[in-house]
């Protein structure tokens, strides 16, 4: 068969390709090894130097070695994000494979000299540590002190830590790394073509139903034929947590992720629930009224985000895209948009799709000390320029938070999707402000309706499917049927009775890649697209300096939870009703589509 035709050739312009060099210049550069090797004697100098002494420290000196931590772990981290990014590239080759792994291992190798730190950190009295957090050095990092003791319930002996980190690259890292490379080798045969999973992925959202439905039908072969893989590592990463969480004494599989965000668990409960009893007003609804304009009863599954008959279908190229995002970008804040702009111009995107390319799309932050990168699989339609707008979202919030440095910068999950979901809401109110045809607004507020319930109602519904695998895990292995039953009971009940679906569909949930590297991680999206409804209503009526006061929201970084956050725009998350308004929005938009008929 045929390869696909390489993006470039598509009308789409030229697509950039990102240049790693910020970084290092190549994998066997010099620079690299030096910072490995510097790196390595200095974490055996830092251990040697404060090892069993931080509590006789006195605020200046525990500041000063937060600090020096800080630096090494800018260091490992900038390391550690080449050697990533380098393999997203290309997850196919195994000279990249096995270059990733090694730097993993010399890190994690690392690392373990440093493990001690936070350890001992956490040893340390409330007390003593208020009275050290008197100097300014170490009030600097309060944020991070506040997090890392966060941790202290579940902090396991100096022993256990250490085997545990050291294990990790050939525990659940290693089961990681043979689903990414797994997945990347997949081929699917549609068309007379071998299709990547993103370009076969993208073919469900074609407006042609014959090409929509053999590739859902290839998809469902092609993971099918490969699901006993995906059961293992499903089944072995499910038990790994099981076991760590038994021994950390977590209530549930969610709790651990519940702290990861420094959320509340009635927080992340009360959105679940919210979500859940909104089936029936939001996807049972809206695909009854999308299967109503296609003529029938029920869609068939590869029909759930079929374009509109009206729906636009011109290829949108690459010059375009880019005009489109930062234009909606500086209507809203030229700031954002000149921070935004500096990843077009100084090649911090990979937009082509190629074999063996990491899928889907990611913005990574790297280190504050550089700077974030994104990767798409850019295809040239709507949904790829919302992408584009989603991910650029994530990269100028990490570059607005930098200045928190290493430790503060990163957000929690649930906060990090706040700036990709409002950029999308941006652009996507940019595009239906500049169409004037009534068919065409009705085919844009459909897909705006589509991508919210694929943030908020598929995400928890996928929440729901983990929470069920990872359950019934702990009585015993599942087969690979089982876990397809789970799939199809959580779809069903999310998407309603106007969806249908066929056997293979059982296999579907094989490719979700947040399953298996960050469990539980997707709840963020639905948090996140809610947290911006709110927010955005708050900016549509006119909120006085709304734009500088999310301009600062986004530069916090790590350092405010969400109560801090919100509260400068009356919104607090831990209100019931808080959710019930992100969703409203959800609603509002079915409830023109309605009207429009």
């Amino acid at each position: 068969m045929a390869q696909a035709k390489p993006a470039e050739t598509q009308d789409l312009g030229p697509l950039p390709e990102w240049d790693l060099s910020d970084l290092y210049p190549t994998p066997d550069s010099p620079a690299l090894k030096s910072d490995l090797d510097r790196s390595a004697a200095a974490a055996d100098g830092f251990r040697d130097h404060y090892r069993g002494k931080l509590a006789s420290l006195s605020g200046d000196e525990l500041g000063a070695a937060i600090a020096a931590f800080e630096k090494l772990e800018d260091t490992l981290g900038r390391a550690m994000s080449y050697a990533s990014l380098y393999y997203a590239a290309n997850m196919s080759d195994p000279e990249r494979g096995r270059f990733y792994q090694n730097i993993q291992e010399r890190i994690n190798a690392i690392s373990t000299e440093l493990l001690f730190f936070t350890l001992e950190i956490n040893r340390i009295d409330d007390g003593a540590l208020d009275e050290k957090l008197k100097s300014p050095a170490l009030a600097h990092y309060r944020p991070w002190l506040r997090d890392v003791r966060a941790f202290r319930p579940h902090q396991l002996s100096d022993d256990i830590e250490k085997l545990l980190h050291e294990k990790s690259v050939a525990g659940a890292s290693a089961w990681q790394r043979l689903f990414d490379e797994t997945e990347a080798a997949l081929r699917f045969p549609i068309g007379g073509k071998e299709l990547t999973g993103a370009e076969a992925l993208h073919l469900l959202s074609e407006r042609d139903p014959a090409t929509r439905k053999n590739a859902a039908k290839a998809i469902g072969k092609v993971f099918g034929d490969n699901v006993r893989i995906f059961a293992q590592i499903t089944n072995t990463l499910a038990k790994d947590k099981e076991i760590e969480d038994r021994w950390r004494k977590f209530p549930r599989p969610i709790s651990s992720r519940n702290l990861a965000n420094y959320v509340e668990d009635e927080v992340v409960d009360a959105l679940i629930g919210a979500v859940r009893q909104s089936y029936p007003r939001l996807s049972h609804r809206y695909y009854k009224l999308k299967a109503k304009w296609f003529g029938v009863d029920a869609l068939p599954y590869w029909d759930r985000n079929a374009p509109l008959p009206d729906a636009e279908d011109r290829t949108i190229a690459w010059p375009q895209a880019t005009r489109i995002v930062l234009d909606a970008y500086n209507d809203f804040s030229p700031d954002l948009a000149k921070i935004g702009r500096r990843f077009f111009d100084h090649r911090w995107i990979d937009a082509p799709t190629r074999p063996g390319k990491s899928p889907g799309a990611f913005a990574h932050p790297t280190v504050p000390s550089a700077h974030p990168y994104l990767l798409l699989n850019y295809q040239g339609k709507i949904r790829d320029v919302m992408t584009l707008a989603h991910e650029l979202g994530h990269g100028v919030h990490q570059v607005l938070a930098g200045p928190q440095g290493q430790l503060m910068a990163d957000t929690p999950l649930t906060l990090a999707e706040t700036a990709s979901v409002f950029g999308e809401m941006l652009t996507f109110q940019a595009l239906l402000k500049s169409e004037t045809d009534p068919a065409k607004q009705k085919a844009m507020l459909a897909a705006k309706v589509e991508d919210m319930l694929n943030t908020v109602v598929r995400q928890i519904a996928f929440v729901e499917f983990e929470r069920r695998v990872h359950d019934e895990r702990r009585q015993g292995e599942l087969s690979a049927d089982r876990i397809g039953e789970i799939w199809l009971d959580i779809q069903g009940e999310s998407l309603g009775p106007a969806i249908t679906f066929e056997d293979e569909y059982k296999y579907y949930w094989t490719y979700i890649p947040h399953f298996i590297h960050t469990p539980f991680y997707v709840y963020a999206y639905a948090f996140g697209d809610c947290l911006v409804n709110s927010l955005y209503a708050v900016y549509q009526n006119a909120s006085p300096g709304f734009a500088e006061k999310y301009l600062d929201l986004l530069r916090a970084g790590g350092t405010k939870r969400h109560k801090e956050l919100l509260a400068p725009f009356g919104l607090d998350a831990s209100d019931p009703n808080f959710w019930k308004r992100g969703l409203d929005m959800v609603s509002g938009f079915i409830d023109q589509l309605e009207k429009l008929g």
